[in-house]
Protein backbone atom coordinates (compact mmCIF):
# COMPACT_ATOMS: atom_id res chain seq x y z
CA UNK A 1 0.00 0.00 0.00
CA UNK A 2 1.09 3.42 -0.91
CA UNK A 3 1.67 5.61 1.94
CA UNK A 4 1.91 9.73 0.90
CA UNK A 5 4.22 11.59 3.92
CA UNK A 6 4.79 14.55 1.53
CA UNK A 7 2.69 15.81 -1.30
CA UNK A 8 2.74 18.75 -4.23
CA UNK A 9 0.37 21.33 -5.02
CA UNK A 10 -2.79 19.70 -6.13
CA UNK A 11 -4.00 19.41 -9.57
CA UNK A 12 -6.44 22.26 -9.27
CA UNK A 13 -3.52 24.79 -8.21
CA UNK A 14 -1.83 23.40 -11.17
CA UNK A 15 -4.43 24.08 -13.30
CA UNK A 16 -5.17 27.55 -12.74
CA UNK A 17 -1.38 28.49 -12.91
CA UNK A 18 -1.49 27.08 -16.37
CA UNK A 19 -4.76 28.80 -17.56
CA UNK A 20 -3.08 31.97 -16.82
CA UNK A 21 0.28 30.94 -18.83
CA UNK A 22 -2.01 30.54 -21.70
CA UNK A 23 -3.74 33.27 -21.83
CA UNK A 24 0.01 35.45 -21.78
CA UNK A 25 1.03 32.91 -24.59
CA UNK A 26 -1.98 33.15 -26.69
CA UNK A 27 -2.18 37.13 -26.79
CA UNK A 28 1.93 37.24 -27.57
CA UNK A 29 1.60 34.86 -30.45
CA UNK A 30 -1.54 36.91 -31.87
CA UNK A 31 1.16 39.96 -31.57
CA UNK A 32 3.90 38.30 -33.17
CA UNK A 33 1.14 36.88 -36.00
CA UNK A 34 -0.14 40.42 -36.77
CA UNK A 35 2.63 43.13 -36.67
CA UNK A 36 5.65 40.62 -36.82
CA UNK A 37 9.29 41.80 -36.27
CA UNK A 38 7.61 45.15 -34.39
CA UNK A 39 6.07 42.88 -31.90
CA UNK A 40 8.99 40.23 -31.03
CA UNK A 41 10.94 44.18 -30.75
CA UNK A 42 8.14 45.00 -28.02
CA UNK A 43 7.94 41.52 -26.17
CA UNK A 44 11.81 41.56 -25.88
CA UNK A 45 12.26 45.09 -24.01
CA UNK A 46 9.22 43.56 -22.06
CA UNK A 47 10.45 40.49 -21.15
CA UNK A 48 14.29 41.06 -21.32
CA UNK A 49 14.93 44.56 -21.45
CA UNK A 50 16.55 43.62 -24.92
CA UNK A 51 16.48 45.96 -28.08
CA UNK A 52 19.44 45.74 -30.08
CA UNK A 53 19.77 46.88 -33.73
CA UNK A 54 19.37 43.33 -35.07
CA UNK A 55 18.51 40.05 -32.99
CA UNK A 56 20.67 37.94 -35.24
CA UNK A 57 24.23 37.89 -34.71
CA UNK A 58 26.31 38.78 -37.74
CA UNK A 59 29.48 36.14 -38.61
CA UNK A 60 31.71 38.56 -37.07
CA UNK A 61 30.21 38.96 -33.93
CA UNK A 62 29.92 35.26 -33.36
CA UNK A 63 33.56 35.01 -33.93
CA UNK A 64 34.64 37.75 -31.69
CA UNK A 65 32.19 36.48 -28.77
CA UNK A 66 33.87 33.08 -29.12
CA UNK A 67 37.62 34.53 -29.14
CA UNK A 68 36.28 35.89 -25.55
CA UNK A 69 35.53 32.51 -24.16
CA UNK A 70 38.13 30.49 -22.16
CA UNK A 71 40.18 27.80 -23.73
CA UNK A 72 39.08 25.58 -20.85
CA UNK A 73 35.54 26.15 -21.56
CA UNK A 74 35.87 25.50 -25.46
CA UNK A 75 37.32 22.19 -24.61
CA UNK A 76 34.73 21.54 -21.81
CA UNK A 77 32.18 22.45 -24.53
CA UNK A 78 33.81 20.05 -27.47
CA UNK A 79 34.47 17.14 -24.71
CA UNK A 80 30.66 17.57 -24.35
CA UNK A 81 29.66 17.48 -27.96
CA UNK A 82 32.00 14.95 -28.91
CA UNK A 83 30.05 12.98 -26.36
CA UNK A 84 26.85 13.43 -27.88
CA UNK A 85 27.95 13.57 -31.29
CA UNK A 86 28.74 10.32 -31.15
CA UNK A 87 26.01 8.84 -29.25
CA UNK A 88 23.83 10.28 -31.91
CA UNK A 89 25.48 9.13 -34.84
CA UNK A 90 24.87 5.57 -33.34
CA UNK A 91 21.08 6.34 -32.94
CA UNK A 92 21.48 7.68 -36.61
CA UNK A 93 22.97 4.35 -38.00
CA UNK A 94 19.89 2.25 -36.43
CA UNK A 95 17.71 3.98 -38.76
CA UNK A 96 17.55 1.89 -41.95
CA UNK A 97 15.60 2.43 -45.17
CA UNK A 98 13.47 -0.59 -46.19
CA UNK A 99 12.22 -1.87 -49.27
CA UNK A 100 10.47 -5.25 -49.34
CA UNK A 101 8.34 -6.95 -52.17
CA UNK A 102 5.55 -8.52 -50.14
CA UNK A 103 3.72 -9.90 -52.68
CA UNK A 104 5.44 -10.65 -56.09
CA UNK A 105 5.21 -7.05 -57.96
CA UNK A 106 4.54 -5.07 -55.12
CA UNK A 107 7.11 -2.97 -53.92
CA UNK A 108 6.50 -1.33 -50.91
CA UNK A 109 9.27 0.57 -48.88
CA UNK A 110 10.25 3.52 -46.34
CA UNK A 111 12.84 6.70 -46.53
CA UNK A 112 13.85 8.37 -43.45
CA UNK A 113 14.47 11.70 -44.74
CA UNK A 114 15.74 15.12 -42.40
CA UNK A 115 13.15 17.92 -41.79
CA UNK A 116 14.17 21.08 -43.82
CA UNK A 117 14.51 23.55 -41.39
CA UNK A 118 14.34 23.74 -37.65
CA UNK A 119 14.57 26.32 -34.79
CA UNK A 120 16.14 25.73 -31.64
CA UNK A 121 15.47 26.90 -28.63
CA UNK A 122 18.52 27.70 -25.64
CA UNK A 123 17.06 28.69 -22.92
CA UNK A 124 18.96 31.43 -20.33
CA UNK A 125 17.70 33.61 -17.35
CA UNK A 126 19.15 33.01 -14.37
CA UNK A 127 20.94 29.76 -15.74
CA UNK A 128 22.90 29.72 -19.32
CA UNK A 129 21.31 26.34 -20.47
CA UNK A 130 24.47 26.11 -22.61
CA UNK A 131 24.14 22.39 -22.77
CA UNK A 132 20.85 22.75 -24.65
CA UNK A 133 22.87 23.88 -27.74
CA UNK A 134 24.44 20.63 -27.75
CA UNK A 135 21.14 18.95 -27.42
CA UNK A 136 19.42 20.33 -29.90
CA UNK A 137 21.48 22.25 -32.78
CA UNK A 138 24.01 18.96 -32.80
CA UNK A 139 21.66 16.39 -32.93
CA UNK A 140 19.80 18.00 -35.75
CA UNK A 141 22.96 18.60 -37.71
CA UNK A 142 23.46 14.63 -36.71
CA UNK A 143 20.03 14.14 -38.32
CA UNK A 144 21.14 15.93 -41.41
CA UNK A 145 18.73 19.39 -41.31
CA UNK A 146 19.78 21.63 -43.92
CA UNK A 147 19.02 24.43 -42.13
CA UNK A 148 19.10 24.96 -38.00
CA UNK A 149 18.59 28.28 -36.54
CA UNK A 150 19.23 28.59 -32.28
CA UNK A 151 17.97 31.83 -30.29
CA UNK A 152 18.73 32.50 -26.76
CA UNK A 153 17.97 35.53 -24.73
CA UNK A 154 20.42 37.69 -23.51
CA UNK A 155 21.34 37.25 -19.73
CA UNK A 156 20.72 40.43 -17.35
CA UNK A 157 21.44 42.44 -20.77
CA UNK A 158 24.58 40.95 -21.76
CA UNK A 159 25.58 38.30 -24.17
CA UNK A 160 25.62 34.62 -22.91
CA UNK A 161 29.16 34.00 -24.52
CA UNK A 162 29.69 30.36 -23.71
CA UNK A 163 26.11 29.59 -24.85
CA UNK A 164 26.58 31.20 -28.35
CA UNK A 165 30.20 29.82 -28.85
CA UNK A 166 28.44 26.34 -27.95
CA UNK A 167 25.63 26.97 -30.52
CA UNK A 168 28.08 27.95 -33.04
CA UNK A 169 30.21 25.03 -32.51
CA UNK A 170 27.89 22.86 -32.71
CA UNK A 171 26.63 23.89 -36.32
CA UNK A 172 23.80 26.40 -36.26
CA UNK A 173 23.20 28.08 -39.58
CA UNK A 174 21.89 31.44 -38.04
CA UNK A 175 21.56 32.88 -34.44
CA UNK A 176 19.50 35.15 -32.85
CA UNK A 177 20.42 36.92 -29.63
CA UNK A 178 16.17 36.29 -28.33
CA UNK A 179 14.11 34.73 -26.07
CA UNK A 180 10.87 33.33 -24.66
CA UNK A 181 7.62 33.27 -26.12
CA UNK A 182 8.83 35.83 -29.16
CA UNK A 183 11.77 34.02 -30.23
CA UNK A 184 8.98 30.75 -30.32
CA UNK A 185 6.62 32.82 -32.09
CA UNK A 186 9.14 34.18 -34.31
CA UNK A 187 10.79 30.83 -35.39
CA UNK A 188 7.05 29.44 -36.24
CA UNK A 189 5.44 31.92 -37.56
CA UNK A 190 8.60 33.86 -39.35
CA UNK A 191 8.52 37.79 -39.42
CA UNK A 192 10.35 40.50 -41.85
CA UNK A 193 13.70 39.01 -40.83
CA UNK A 194 13.59 35.74 -39.09
CA UNK A 195 12.34 33.20 -41.91
CA UNK A 196 9.75 30.64 -40.53
CA UNK A 197 11.44 27.01 -40.41
CA UNK A 198 9.33 23.60 -39.97
CA UNK A 199 9.89 22.61 -36.67
CA UNK A 200 10.93 23.93 -33.16
CA UNK A 201 12.78 22.30 -30.18
CA UNK A 202 14.02 22.86 -27.10
CA UNK A 203 13.26 23.17 -22.97
CA UNK A 204 12.19 26.01 -21.33
CA UNK A 205 10.20 27.32 -18.87
CA UNK A 206 6.47 27.59 -18.27
CA UNK A 207 5.69 30.27 -21.18
CA UNK A 208 7.79 28.53 -23.37
CA UNK A 209 6.33 25.07 -23.09
CA UNK A 210 2.98 26.74 -23.45
CA UNK A 211 4.20 28.54 -26.74
CA UNK A 212 5.11 25.37 -28.38
CA UNK A 213 1.57 23.55 -27.39
CA UNK A 214 0.07 26.48 -28.98
CA UNK A 215 2.02 26.48 -32.10
CA UNK A 216 1.68 22.74 -32.19
CA UNK A 217 0.23 22.24 -35.62
CA UNK A 218 1.53 25.32 -38.14
CA UNK A 219 5.20 23.74 -37.11
CA UNK A 220 6.04 20.54 -35.58
CA UNK A 221 7.80 20.11 -32.11
CA UNK A 222 10.05 17.43 -30.39
CA UNK A 223 7.96 17.13 -27.04
CA UNK A 224 6.16 19.27 -23.99
CA UNK A 225 9.20 20.06 -22.46
CA UNK A 226 8.48 22.02 -19.36
CA UNK A 227 9.93 22.45 -16.02
CA UNK A 228 12.45 19.74 -14.95
CA UNK A 229 11.07 16.54 -12.97
CA UNK A 230 13.32 14.08 -11.25
CA UNK A 231 12.38 11.08 -9.41
CA UNK A 232 14.03 9.10 -7.09
CA UNK A 233 13.67 5.56 -6.38
CA UNK A 234 15.63 4.17 -3.74
CA UNK A 235 15.53 1.40 -1.02
CA UNK A 236 17.15 0.78 1.92
CA UNK A 237 20.80 0.27 0.33
CA UNK A 238 20.65 4.45 -0.80
CA UNK A 239 21.59 7.04 1.71
CA UNK A 240 19.85 10.11 2.08
CA UNK A 241 22.83 12.52 1.14
CA UNK A 242 22.68 11.20 -2.29
CA UNK A 243 19.09 11.32 -2.21
CA UNK A 244 18.52 14.74 -1.50
CA UNK A 245 22.15 16.35 -3.12
CA UNK A 246 20.32 15.19 -7.01
CA UNK A 247 16.14 15.90 -5.67
CA UNK A 248 17.68 19.54 -4.98
CA UNK A 249 20.22 19.84 -7.55
CA UNK A 250 17.49 19.76 -10.35
CA UNK A 251 15.12 21.70 -8.05
CA UNK A 252 17.04 24.65 -9.01
CA UNK A 253 15.93 24.53 -12.03
CA UNK A 254 12.96 26.44 -11.03
CA UNK A 255 10.61 27.02 -8.46
CA UNK A 256 7.73 24.45 -10.76
CA UNK A 257 10.11 21.74 -10.80
CA UNK A 258 8.70 18.84 -9.11
CA UNK A 259 11.17 16.72 -7.73
CA UNK A 260 9.94 12.85 -5.88
CA UNK A 261 11.44 10.24 -3.40
CA UNK A 262 9.84 6.60 -3.93
CA UNK A 263 10.84 4.86 -1.43
CA UNK A 264 10.96 1.02 0.37
CA UNK A 265 12.24 2.41 3.75
CA UNK A 266 10.66 4.84 6.02
CA UNK A 267 13.28 5.34 7.96
CA UNK A 268 15.15 6.68 4.79
CA UNK A 269 12.47 8.90 3.98
CA UNK A 270 12.72 10.86 7.24
CA UNK A 271 16.29 11.29 6.96
CA UNK A 272 16.51 12.46 2.98
CA UNK A 273 13.84 15.49 4.80
CA UNK A 274 16.19 16.21 7.39
CA UNK A 275 19.45 16.40 4.72
CA UNK A 276 17.51 17.96 2.25
CA UNK A 277 16.34 21.29 5.34
CA UNK A 278 20.35 20.54 5.79
CA UNK A 279 21.27 21.44 2.36
CA UNK A 280 18.75 24.10 2.10
CA UNK A 281 20.92 26.14 4.39
CA UNK A 282 23.71 26.07 2.59
CA UNK A 283 22.92 25.41 -0.86
CA UNK A 284 23.67 28.50 -3.29
CA UNK A 285 20.34 28.13 -5.27
CA UNK A 286 18.27 27.39 -2.04
CA UNK A 287 15.86 30.22 -2.42
CA UNK A 288 14.83 28.84 -6.24
CA UNK A 289 15.43 25.08 -4.73
CA UNK A 290 13.04 25.41 -1.61
CA UNK A 291 10.23 26.91 -3.28
CA UNK A 292 10.20 23.74 -5.53
CA UNK A 293 10.89 21.51 -2.71
CA UNK A 294 7.57 22.97 -0.36
CA UNK A 295 5.30 23.36 -3.77
CA UNK A 296 6.04 20.42 -5.50
CA UNK A 297 8.85 17.57 -3.26
CA UNK A 298 6.46 14.04 -2.81
CA UNK A 299 7.58 11.30 -0.67
CA UNK A 300 5.64 8.11 -1.32
CA UNK A 301 6.40 5.24 0.83
CA UNK A 302 6.10 1.57 -0.64
CA UNK A 303 5.22 -1.78 0.45
CA UNK A 304 7.96 -3.08 -2.37
CA UNK A 305 10.20 -2.62 -5.04
CA UNK A 306 7.24 -4.10 -7.37
CA UNK A 307 5.39 -1.20 -5.56
CA UNK A 308 7.93 1.01 -6.22
CA UNK A 309 7.73 0.09 -10.16
CA UNK A 310 4.09 0.87 -10.34
CA UNK A 311 4.24 4.08 -8.70
CA UNK A 312 6.96 5.25 -10.76
CA UNK A 313 5.05 4.06 -14.58
CA UNK A 314 2.01 6.24 -12.62
CA UNK A 315 4.23 9.29 -12.54
CA UNK A 316 5.92 8.95 -15.45
CA UNK A 317 8.57 11.48 -14.64
CA UNK A 318 11.42 13.33 -16.91
CA UNK A 319 14.99 11.64 -14.91
CA UNK A 320 13.91 8.30 -13.09
CA UNK A 321 17.18 7.96 -10.81
CA UNK A 322 17.60 4.32 -9.59
CA UNK A 323 19.15 3.73 -6.08
CA UNK A 324 18.36 0.34 -5.51
CA UNK A 325 19.86 -3.22 -4.69
CA UNK A 326 19.23 -4.12 -8.32
CA UNK A 327 18.89 -0.85 -11.00
CA UNK A 328 18.60 -3.27 -13.84
CA UNK A 329 14.81 -4.75 -12.48
CA UNK A 330 13.69 -0.97 -13.50
CA UNK A 331 15.44 -1.02 -16.87
CA UNK A 332 14.15 -4.53 -17.59
CA UNK A 333 10.28 -3.27 -16.83
CA UNK A 334 9.57 -0.13 -16.31
CA UNK A 335 8.13 1.98 -19.34
CA UNK A 336 7.27 5.53 -18.88
CA UNK A 337 10.46 7.54 -17.99
CA UNK A 338 12.78 10.17 -20.28
CA UNK A 339 15.83 8.72 -19.38
CA UNK A 340 16.62 6.09 -16.67
CA UNK A 341 20.19 6.95 -14.56
CA UNK A 342 21.16 3.42 -12.67
CA UNK A 343 22.86 3.24 -9.47
CA UNK A 344 24.40 5.60 -7.58
CA UNK A 345 27.45 6.21 -10.26
CA UNK A 346 25.72 8.49 -12.64
CA UNK A 347 23.29 10.82 -12.12
CA UNK A 348 20.78 13.64 -14.18
CA UNK A 349 23.83 16.34 -14.31
CA UNK A 350 25.53 14.19 -16.07
CA UNK A 351 22.75 13.62 -18.73
CA UNK A 352 22.19 17.42 -18.69
CA UNK A 353 25.23 18.36 -19.39
CA UNK A 354 27.64 15.91 -20.69
CA UNK A 355 27.39 12.13 -21.20
CA UNK A 356 25.78 12.00 -24.45
CA UNK A 357 21.82 10.95 -24.13
CA UNK A 358 19.86 13.76 -24.99
CA UNK A 359 18.68 15.90 -21.73
CA UNK A 360 15.27 17.29 -23.88
CA UNK A 361 12.53 14.77 -22.43
CA UNK A 362 9.35 14.58 -21.83
CA UNK A 363 7.41 15.79 -18.76
CA UNK A 364 4.35 15.96 -17.33
CA UNK A 365 3.23 12.77 -17.95
CA UNK A 366 4.07 12.61 -21.84
CA UNK A 367 6.26 9.99 -21.10
CA UNK A 368 3.42 7.75 -21.38
CA UNK A 369 3.94 8.51 -25.13
CA UNK A 370 6.95 9.57 -26.41
CA UNK A 371 10.42 9.51 -25.73
CA UNK A 372 12.97 12.02 -25.60
CA UNK A 373 14.76 14.77 -28.01
CA UNK A 374 17.01 12.26 -30.44
CA UNK A 375 18.22 12.36 -34.07
CA UNK A 376 14.80 10.53 -35.08
CA UNK A 377 12.71 13.12 -33.90
CA UNK A 378 14.24 14.94 -36.80
CA UNK A 379 13.68 12.75 -39.55
CA UNK A 380 10.39 11.83 -41.38
CA UNK A 381 9.54 8.52 -41.74
CA UNK A 382 8.03 8.37 -45.42
CA UNK A 383 6.72 5.49 -47.92
CA UNK A 384 6.41 4.51 -50.68
CA UNK A 385 5.01 1.83 -53.51
CA UNK A 386 5.46 0.65 -57.05
CA UNK A 387 3.63 -2.13 -58.24
CA UNK A 388 4.17 -4.18 -62.08
CA UNK A 389 0.91 -4.35 -64.27
CA UNK A 390 -0.09 -8.19 -63.59
CA UNK A 391 0.27 -7.15 -59.46
CA UNK A 392 -1.91 -3.44 -59.86
CA UNK A 393 -4.81 -6.08 -61.52
CA UNK A 394 -4.72 -8.63 -58.76
CA UNK A 395 -4.69 -6.26 -56.12
CA UNK A 396 -7.23 -4.16 -57.20
CA UNK A 397 -9.93 -6.34 -57.25
CA UNK A 398 -9.19 -6.86 -53.43
CA UNK A 399 -9.29 -3.44 -53.60
CA UNK A 400 -12.33 -2.35 -55.46
CA UNK A 401 -14.37 -4.96 -52.99
CA UNK A 402 -12.89 -3.19 -50.24
CA UNK A 403 -13.68 0.08 -51.30
CA UNK A 404 -17.77 -1.16 -51.82
CA UNK A 405 -17.66 -2.62 -48.59
CA UNK A 406 -16.95 1.04 -46.80
CA UNK A 407 -19.36 2.58 -49.53
CA UNK A 408 -16.55 4.82 -51.88
CA UNK A 409 -17.33 4.07 -55.05
CA UNK A 410 -14.58 6.62 -56.71
CA UNK A 411 -11.80 4.96 -54.65
CA UNK A 412 -13.39 1.54 -55.84
CA UNK A 413 -13.46 3.41 -59.22
CA UNK A 414 -9.58 3.91 -59.20
CA UNK A 415 -9.07 0.04 -58.11
CA UNK A 416 -11.45 -1.03 -60.93
CA UNK A 417 -10.07 0.79 -63.70
CA UNK A 418 -6.07 -0.62 -62.98
CA UNK A 419 -8.45 -3.89 -63.36
CA UNK A 420 -9.44 -2.93 -66.59
CA UNK A 421 -6.36 -1.17 -68.02
CA UNK A 422 -3.86 -4.32 -66.58
CA UNK A 423 -6.17 -7.39 -66.29
CA UNK A 424 -5.79 -10.59 -68.64
CA UNK A 425 -8.57 -9.46 -70.91
CA UNK A 426 -7.35 -6.27 -71.51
Amino acid sequence: MVKVLKAGKSQEELTKNNLEVSKIVANAIQEIENRGDEAVREFSEKFDKWSPEAFRLTEEQIKEIVAQVPAEVIEDIKFAQKNIREFAEAQLASMNDVEVENIPGVILGHKNIPVSSVGCYIPGGRYPMVASAHMSVLTAKVAGVKRVIACTPPINGEIPNATITAMYLAGADEIYLLGGIQAMAAMAIGTETIQSVDMIVGPGNAFVAEAKRQLFGRVGIDLFAGPTETLVVADETADAEMIATDILGQGEHGPTSPGALITTSEKLAYETVEEIERQLKVLPTADVARVSWDDYGQILLVDSIEEALVEADRLAFEHVEILTADPNYFLENMTNYGCLFLGPETNVAYGDKVIGTNHTLPTKGAARYTGGLWVGKFIKTVTYQKVTPEASAYIGEYAARLCQLENFAGHAEQALLRVRRYGKKA
